[in-house]
């Protein structure tokens, strides 16, 4: 059997395959990249879904729109609003899960042979996704505030890419997040070199203790003409529940046509059923009690890991403690002839009964072999402790 070229250009996530390995018994994981089940608001969802079925039956379970249920888009452009974004429910589509974003951008932005701008660490989807279309990704290095913006901006005026994509609010992997002054400085250079700039924002609304800067989205109305060169794509699969795979893009007219015509092309339209549940959710009006729910947890078991790896590992592990987000990205250093490399401890820690993932997947090009994500997310507070007490024997 024949198969397409692009398939040349992309592999077997490194960490699927890694799942295959968790099922030894007693393995403690901390390598999902996905909420707790114990934090979904079953009861607030199980009304929605009734709600949903007694108010619209036949709009809920009847073919709908390819750009989405439009009292969801409404109740998403209400909660972009209340963050201080100017969004109307014309202004965006609903996708299935922030993911399905990322494809249609691949499939109405990039051509083959055309540069994209990535992070280095970010998200493994985003570099399979986008060299499955062909794209040569450049990779921007990162520091505890985010993509480093001279270097973005140097790589941006060298390379002139189609776009650059960034997650700018604990982003996966690193939980880094970026500065107001250097948002500010994204969108000024997006307007600079007429470069389209995307955000991915599926944990913004997960943090601990203060708010992070508004969003690129909220700030461009700041930035005059930066609004027409932005892409925002947000979701409900962190912080509500990510089997309903409920996203959303919001983007220039022009893009927002062309993605829902290739939307069109893929799945029809995102499952009415799920977007009419998200929409009386919202509507309901439990999403802040969710959100404090949520954070106060993460708070605390990022706080409890952050303790642990400093207790048990010392010196060889280094890290920013996460302010929001689901994981603590760290760098092993080496110290007192200590494991240096990322994926040889991952495979003694599983001997040892814990899992979590190496980082060097997460880098387009050059990974840094030393560093590995640890997801506090789905791990009780003993199950932190115990899991980093025998990551501390592996290394």
């Amino acid at each position: 059997m024949q198969f397409a070229t692009r398939l040349n250009n992309v592999e077997t996530s490194a960490i699927r395959e890694l799942f295959k390995l968790l099922g030894k018994p007693g393995i403690i994981s901390f390598a999902g990249g996905f909420p707790d089940s114990a934090m979904f608001d079953v009861e607030g969802i199980k009304a929605a879904v009734n709600a949903a079925l007694t108010e619209e039956p036949g709009a809920a379970l009847q073919y709908g729109a390819t750009e989405g249920y439009n009292p969801l888009r409404e109740q998403l452009a209400a909660f972009m609003q209340s963050k201080g974004a100017d969004v109307t429910p014309e202004g965006l589509i609903v996708t299935t899960g922030s993911q399905q974003g990322l494809d249609l951008l691949g499939k109405t932005l990039i051509s083959p042979g055309d540069k994209v701008i990535v992070e280095g660490p970010t998200f493994l989807a985003t570099i399979q996704c986008f060299r499955l279309y062909g794209a040569e990704i450049i990779t921007a290095p990162i520091d505890g505030e985010g993509v480093q913006t001279d270097k973005l901006e140097e790589l941006i005026a060298l390379h002139k890419p189609k776009f650059a994509y960034l997650i700018p609010t604990f982003g996966n992997p690193s939980g880094g997040l970026l500065s107001l002054e250097r948002r500010k400085k994204v969108l000024e250079m997006a307007v600079k070199y007429n470069t389209v700039i995307v955000e991915d924002d599926p944990y913004g609304d997960l943090y601990f203790n203060a708010a992070p800067p508004p969003s690129l989205l909220a700030l461009s109305k700041d930035v005059p003409g930066s609004g027409d060169l932005l892409v925002h794509c947000g979701s409900l699969s962190k912080v509500l529940s990510p089997g309903l795979r409920v996203g959303w893009m919001v983007a220039p007219p022009a893009l927002l046509a062309n993605a829902t015509m290739c939307k069109q092309f893929s799945d029809a339209h995102t499952s009415t059923f799920a977007q009419a549940t998200a929409a009386q959710y919202l509507k309901a009006g439990r999403m802040p009690s969710t959100l404090d729910k949520v954070r106060a947890v993460y708070g605390q078991r990022a706080l409890t890991m952050g303790n642990a790896l400093r207790k048990e590992l010392g010196s060889a592990i280094e890290f920013v403690q996460p302010q929001g987000g689901l994981f603590v990205w760290a760098r092993l250093t080496g110290a007192g002839g200590k494991v240096s490399d990322g994926a040889t401890l991952a495979k003694r820690a599983i001997d040892k009964g814990v899992a979590f993932v190496p980082g060097a997947p997460f880098y387009a090009s050059n990974p840094d072999l030393s560093t590995l994500r640890l997801s506090f997310a789905t791990a009780d507070e003993g199950k932190i402790l115990e899991g980093v007490g025998r990551l501390g024997e592996a290394v």
